[in-house]
Formats: C-alpha cells, sequence, structure tokens
C-alpha cells in the first residue's frame, strides 16, 4: 500500500493494482491516439509501396491487427477516463496544450479503417472490411471537420496567445479532413457506378480544400516564428515534423483524387500539385532533421509528441509511392522505400519507448504538453 500512495514511483505491479478508473487514467487525453495514427500508417504505407518485398503483406496485415488492438485499448482507456475523471476530460477543449490534438482521434478511425481495405480483407472478408473501412472514414471525417471548426475557434479566443505561440501542434485539428481525402477515394471503387461515385470524389476534393487552407495558413506562421526565433526548446522540436503530415498527405489525396477523376487533365494537375509539394516536404524534412539531431546532442526528452516523427513520415510514403506509381519513376519508387525504411525504425524506437513508459507508470502520470 506504500506503493500505491506514491506517484513518483509507479513499478509496474503498482501500475496494474491502480487499474481502476483512477490514477491509471487520470490523463488519458486525445494523444493517445497518435500511437494508433503511427502504427496504422506503418502498415497502409507497406501495402502502397511500389516494390515487391517478400513477406511484407504479412507483415502489414500483423501491424494492422496490432494497431486495431492499439485502437480498441485506447477506446477503453478514453472511456474509463471520462467515466471517472469528467472534469479534468471536459477541461482539455479549453487547454491550448491540449485541445488540438483532439485531431488525433479523428485521424486514427481514418487510419485504421484504410487499413482494413489495404491489408484486411483477407482476414475480415470483403463485406466487413468495406463495413468498416465505410463506418470509421464517415466518423473520421465527421470528427475532423468538428475540430477544424471548433478548436482553432477556441484557440482564437484562448487569452494570451500570439502569433509567437503558434506551434506544430495547432495542424492537428486541420488535417483530418485530408485524411478523410486521402482515404476516401478506397471507398470510390465499391460504391455503384455513377453519380454516387462521382458525389465521393467531389467530397474528397472538397474536404482537401477545408484542410489545406488553414494548413497553409499555419504553416506559413510556423516557418515564420522559426524563421525569426529558432525550432525553439529541445521538448518542441517533434511539433515541427507535424508540417510533414499536411504536406505527405496532400499529396496521397492528390494522387487519389487524380486517379479517381475524370479525364487526364485531372491527373495531370494532381501529378503537378504532388511533384511540387512533395520536393517542399523534402525541403522541409531536411530542416527538422538538422533541428532534431541539435536538440538530441542537448537531450531531447521522450514523450508522446515523439509520434511525430512516424505519422508524418508515413505520409510522405504513402505520397511518393503515389507519384511512383504514377510515374514509373525508380527515383520516386527508391524514395518511398527509403522512406519507408525511416519508418520503420522510428516507429520502433518510439513504439517500444512508449510501451516502457506505460509499463513503468510515467507516461500515465500526466498528459504530455509540447511546447
Amino acid at each position: 500500500m506504500t506503493i500505491l500512495s506514491s506517484p513518483a514511483t509507479l513499478p509496474e505491479r503498482a501500475l496494474l493494482a491502480d487499474l481502476d478508473g483512477r490514477t491509471a487514467f487520470a490523463h488519458v487525453g486525445p494523444a493517445w491516439f497518435t500511437p494508433v495514427m503511427g502504427t496504422g500508417i506503418v502498415a497502409s504505407a507497406a501495402a502502397t509501396l511500389p516494390v515487391g518485398v517478400p513477406g511484407l503483406t504479412t507483415f502489414a496485415r500483423g501491424v494492422w491487427l496490432l494497431d486495431v488492438a492499439v485502437l480498441l485499448v485506447v477506446l477503453t482507456a478514453t472511456a474509463l477516463h471520462w467515466r471517472h475523471h469528467p472534469v479534468t476530460a471536459r477541461g482539455h477543449l479549453d487547454d491550448p496544450a491540449v485541445s488540438p490534438l483532439y485531431g488525433a482521434p479523428a485521424m486514427a478511425l481514418m487510419t485504421v479503417g484504410a487499413g482494413a481495405l489495404l491489408v484486411g480483407q483477407p482476414l475480415l472478408g470483403a463485406t466487413a472490411a468495406l463495413a468498416v473501412a465505410g463506418s470509421l472514414w464517415v466518423a473520421g471525417t465527421l470528427l475532423g471537420l468538428w475540430t477544424t471548426v471548433a478548436v482553432p475557434a477556441r484557440l482564437l479566443r484562448h487569452p494570451g496567445l500570439g502569433r509567437d505561440d503558434v506551434n506544430g501542434t495547432w495542424l492537428m485539428p486541420v488535417v483530418p479532413p485530408m485524411v478523410s481525402a486521402a482515404t476516401g477515394p478506397l471507398l470510390v471503387p465499391h460504391l455503384p457506378d455513377g453519380r454516387w461515385q462521382v458525389a465521393l470524389v467531389l467530397l474528397c476534393a472538397a474536404l482537401f480544400a477545408v484542410a489545406l487552407v488553414p494548413s497553409l495558413v499555419v504553416v506559413a506562421m510556423l516557418w515564420t516564428r522559426v524563421a525569426r526565433r529558432g525550432p525553439g526548446p529541445a521538448a518542441a522540436v517533434p511539433t515541427l515534423w507535424i508540417v510533414l503530415g499536411p504536406l505527405g498527405q496532400s499529396v496521397t489525396a492528390a494522387h487519389h483524387l487524380g486517379a479517381s477523376g475524370p479525364g487526364a487533365a485531372y491527373r495531370s494537375l494532381a501529378l503537378a500539385y504532388g511533384a511540387v509539394t512533395l520536393v517542399v516536404a523534402l525541403g522541409w524534412l531536411a530542416v527538422v532533421v538538422a533541428a532534431t539531431a541539435r536538440a538530441a546532442r542537448t537531450g531531447l526528452p521522450f514523450a508522446l509528441g515523439w509520434w511525430a516523427f512516424v505519422f508524418p513520415v508515413g505520409t510522405l510514403v504513402t505520397g511518393s509511392s503515389g507519384l511512383a506509381a504514377a510515374t514509373g519513376s525508380a527515383v520516386l519508387a527508391t524514395l518511398a522505400t527509403t522512406l519507408y525504411v525511416a519508418l520503420l525504425g522510428a516507429w520502433v524506437v518510439v513504439g517500444s519507448r512508449t510501451v516502457a513508459g506505460v509499463r513503468s507508470g510515467r507516461l500515465l502520470r500526466g498528459p504530455g504538453r509540447p511546447a
């Protein structure tokens, strides 16, 4: 009992004894959906690679099943958090360090849903996989549209926040519609021919625009802040990687919309947008790699924010894979493969440290708050 009463040292046995919805679930916020996003993109990116690797499909299915399990665990923990700590849960929306992360649940749902179609059909069956993908896409899209409007509105009204306070997490609530635009076209071939398919393509194109405009505004603000004041403290450096998310995801979305849209002009426009945006994303990747290397030399504390090293890189994989498929470029295929190897490395490191943090209880003692 002495151990249980000391939150400063929470070994594994105390953690297991505390799974009653009070101590262990006191700080389960929306950031816990980022491991679902990161694990899911590892599976989906494997399915889109333009190269054949023996055993890769089986590996992707295993990772997707793991992602489903992680999603169920996080959903359960979130429900227990809301049940036993409702005041804390409701306060997340008013906390500028936490509220932007409400975009994570929407993207997590759609990432799992996309994996159901890309790699899960042999396990679920075609009908069940389509039902799972469609349901999660609708739920994620609706939630993402809400975060796109509600969260920025609260941030703008928050006293004391200014342009110099912008960080990468401000992209999180406005990016989900871009994930909808990137994953929605996977459903198009399963709809009846004709107007239903056209309607979904047009809806995804509208969602693309809904996400692109505010994302560009936040990215411009963030780039200006970094140019004037530098990347900030070491703990904030992982948030800079989030910029890669809307860039890479928009390349993926453009590719899928181009393939689903009518006419060669539509595909040419999507290809041109994807090529230019991928170059910009790779330039930013070089910047954040250098900033992270500098921060690591002075000490880069581990937090759930490290999952920003995973999902955004995964969107670069799916984006470059899409361009490789559209152009037949061996250079782009090599780029996609190289980025996927880096993605795997990041996932293993961040995933293992997350598991260790949960087992020790350190990650459960309080929310990670990016600067």
